[in-house]
């Protein structure tokens, strides 16, 4: 591995979780963890130079940031671990160390500089943005093994997902579920317009398999279950990601901020799934 996991941390459950869940992933892939609590006292109206009884926020951090590795170190022991305060805006902030990190992990819903109005708006933004995969984790995650679950479709896109969810699959020592969610074509126009279902659900099956065919001959070690599922794809990945270990989705959005970039099927993924979620943003769309 070429850098660290970097965990976002404040102290607050959803944060606690992520931790959790970082680091097991570090020592699974051979990665060091360095958690970041970010302060911003702007957020706050609170001037960026501290009083003479010093400065709570940065007094936060630090608690969160020592409170981050006792976990770490418990959970895991021999994984390197280091720490880091940056002043600044959190999603800016992530954002950038995000170009020298293997992956960003965050909690769904934080507190202080980390906090969002619905699901992180710290989270979104990241997400959305991060040229690394970024996973977010749900308070009250405390581990658990399970399949990896991904979503797959036509798009090339959904390819460096696929990479991120085999490799996922193989340092979990888990089996890989495909879901691939598809529906017949509408024609208001043209209600008359019929299909052969099994021509289509067989044209949809091709699919999975035509982006299986080299991630299956790079990781030959791991067992993959092909899923078609009729509806629409949001329902069918929160379907699978009830007793999945993680989730991955791939993000197609190209929009000009936050959670626009995310997609919507991104978007409406992490605020419903019942397990761990990564998003991996393809090249093209970073």
């Amino acid at each position: 591995m070429s850098g660290p996991i970097i965990v976002g941390t404040d102290g607050s459950p959803a944060a606690t979780a992520a931790v959790r869940w970082a680091a097991d992933d570090a020592a699974r892939r051979g990665c060091p963890l360095r958690f970041v609590s970010v302060v911003d006292h702007w957020a706050y109206g609170i001037p960026k130079l501290p009083t003479s009884g010093g400065d709570p926020l940065t007094a936060h951090a630090e608690r969160a940031l020592s409170a981050a590795e006792a976990v770490a170190r418990e959970r895991q022991p021999d994984v390197k671990i280091s720490t880091e305060i940056i002043e600044g805006v959190p999603s800016r902030v992530l954002r950038d160390k995000a170009k020298e990190a293997v992956e960003i992990v965050l909690g769904s819903r934080g507190l202080g500089g980390f906090a969002g109005i619905v699901l992180g708006s710290v989270s979104t933004n990241v997400a959305g943005h991060a040229p690394c995969p970024v996973v977010v984790v749900r308070p009250g995650w405390s581990g658990g093994r399970g399949e990896i679950a991904v979503g797959v479709d036509d798009s090339p896109e959904c390819e460096p997902a696929l990479a991120y969810a085999f490799e996922q699959a193989r340092a979990h020592g888990d089996a890989l579920r495909t879901v691939h969610a598809w529906h017949l074509p509408a024609h208001p126009l043209a209600p008359e317009i019929t299909y052969d279902v099994e021509e289509v659900r067989e044209a949809h099956r091709r699919v999975t398999r035509e982006k299986l065919a080299d991630p299956r001959k790079r990781y030959p070690e791991v067992p993959v279950r092909e899923e078609l599922a009729y509806g629409h794809p949001v329902d069918a990945l929160v379907q699978a990601s009830r007793g999945a270990g993680l989730l991955v989705v791939g993000s197609h959005g190209r929009g000009a901020v936050g959670s626009a970039m995310l997609g919507s099927v991104s978007r409406g993924v992490l605020n419903h799934a019942e397990c761990p979620v990564a998003v991996v943003r393809s090249p093209s769309a970073a």
